[in-house]
């Protein structure tokens, strides 16, 4: 049975703000290769908790860029039309973020 969601929300990206978060995420996922390439040929363990570190440092500012992209556009435009839940939304966005 194929039921399709009428609640999932989506966003229009600019161009410059799609090409900015993949080119991270790309970037991201050939550090990700290179940590499983350095376990595969059995590399030194401070050698792939060093890389490993960068990549946190990496999703973290994805995540940063993301989250305030998100606040300038959609919380913004939702408190404007009147939309107050979105800060609730935000705001257990936040506190799943700083777990």
């Amino acid at each position: 049975m194929n039921k399709e969601c009428c609640c999932v929300k989506t966003k229009e990206r600019t161009d410059e703000e799609y090409k900015k978060l993949i080119h991270r995420l790309n970037r991201i996922e050939g550090q990700i290769r290179g940590i499983k390439s350095m376990i595969e040929n059995s590399a030194y363990c401070t050698d792939i908790l060093m890389q490993s570190s960068a990549v946190t440092a990496a999703m973290n500012a994805f995540n940063k860029e993301l989250l305030a992209n998100h606040i300038k556009t959609c919380v913004a435009d939702d408190i404007r039309n009147g939309k107050d839940e979105t800060i609730d939304e935000l705001v257990a966005t936040l506190q799943k973020l700083m777990k």
